[in-house]
């Protein structure tokens, strides 16, 4: 039987570690002579007081949603993704080659071709490592990290020598016909009489990302592969004995994994730049990490983290732009929030267990 109950790991686990980041980050801010009150609500006007703040906000978490399911999917099955960086940028390679070089009627049949293309692709980037994992027993987290470096000189060699226009200085793709233009969230809810800003980068690929979601919730509690991934990963040695192949749950889940991560470039590739440019990815496969670990690798809690590093990236900019305070300061915030989500998750988790131990002692 658990110490904690269900409720307490999801949801006070997470709110704890979040309370102390959030001490320990105002007292950085003070320690900087600013004020962290007026900080604090400078990021929230910033992310969440309009809807131009609450585009980028969704924007920049759509793009953690689907490396942060990237990496719930491979810790699921025992494996640390550490390549949805990579996975990203080749994913959109394939989104890139889908929109320049065939010439779609309407964005809907496009966005089809490119989800594929770019899942294939980010699973394609993710296989090699699999396999060597598998098979060789070269350990995942150092050859995904290193695919991360070859993904990002084969995409400059693509930009540079094969997509670039001719007479253009800038690594990056021609722009996307207008065609293939996926709607803002301000062209999908105009007709609703729902008014949003016009100029935020949000997208249909929230949609998106949100039925991605649903889909991994389906697929990891709701289905017998599921269940062999969960059973791998919790012991390998005890699902080879019932008969789960451990070459194959590996291959699986890494291919998923990277299906995942590859089909982010949907948002910021086909729906925000509108082209492929050198570094689209921005980081967003390293931030999964943080949002699968804080979001327990569970869909619904991945979905909520994604918000909340949205949250920080969008209110990050906007305190960069109107104070004194560092734009290096934010990244501190954020890795204070995967700090104690998780690396100190034990100095949370292991005090509250006592407590409850206790409280079940007393009431017994």
């Amino acid at each position: 039987m658990d110490v904690m109950p269900k409720w307490a790991e999801v949801i006070l686990v997470p709110l704890i570690s979040l309370i102390l980041a959030a001490i320990l980050s105002a007292l950085v801010i003070l320690a900087i002579g600013e004020d962290p009150v007026a900080a604090v609500n400078l990021m929230v006007t910033g992310a969440l007081g309009s809807t131009y703040g609450w585009g980028y906000t969704l924007y920049y978490a759509t793009n953690f949603m689907f490396t942060g399911l990237a990496v719930a999917v491979a810790f699921h099955a025992g494996l640390f993704n550490i390549g949805g960086e990579g996975q990203a940028m080749l994913g959109g390679l394939g989104v890139a080659l889908i929109c320049l070089f065939i010439p779609w009627p309407h964005w809907s049949i496009a966005l089809i071709a490119a989800v594929m293309a770019s899942a294939v692709f980010g699973a394609a980037w993710a296989a090699l490592p699999a396999y060597l994992q598998a098979k060789r027993g070269s350990h995942i987290v150092i050859t995904t990290i290193m695919f991360n470096f070859i993904a990002a000189a084969v995409l400059n060699y693509m930009l540079v020598n094969v997509l670039r226009p001719p007479r253009s200085m800038d690594p990056s793709t021609a722009r996307f016909p207008e065609a293939v233009h996926l709607p803002s969230l301000h062209d999908m809810l105009t007709p609703l009489g729902i008014s949003f800003s016009k100029s935020a980068p949000a997208n249909i690929s929230l949609v998106i990302a949100i039925v991605a979601c649903v889909l991994v919730w389906l697929l990891i509690w709701r289905t017998p592969l599921g269940l062999e991934i969960r059973s791998f990963g919790k012991s390998g040695r005890a699902a080879r004995y019932a008969g789960i192949g451990s070459v194959r749950i590996t291959m699986i889940a890494m291919l998923i994994s990277g299906a995942l991560a590859g089909a982010m470039a949907i948002n910021n590739v086909m729906g925000e730049a509108e082209r492929l440019v050198l570094n689209a990815v921005e980081g967003a496969g390293f931030i999964g990490i943080a949002v699968a670990l804080m979001g327990r690798s569970h869909p619904f809690g991945v979905f909520l983290a994604a918000i909340l590093f949205g949250f920080l990236y969008q209110g990050g900019a906007e305190l960069a732009l109107w104070t004194d305070i560092p734009r290096e300061l934010i990244v501190v915030i954020q890795a204070l929030v995967i700090l104690f989500t998780g690396a100190l998750d034990n100095m949370v988790r292991m005090p509250l267990e006592r407590l409850f131990l206790a409280a079940r002692k007393t009431g017994a």
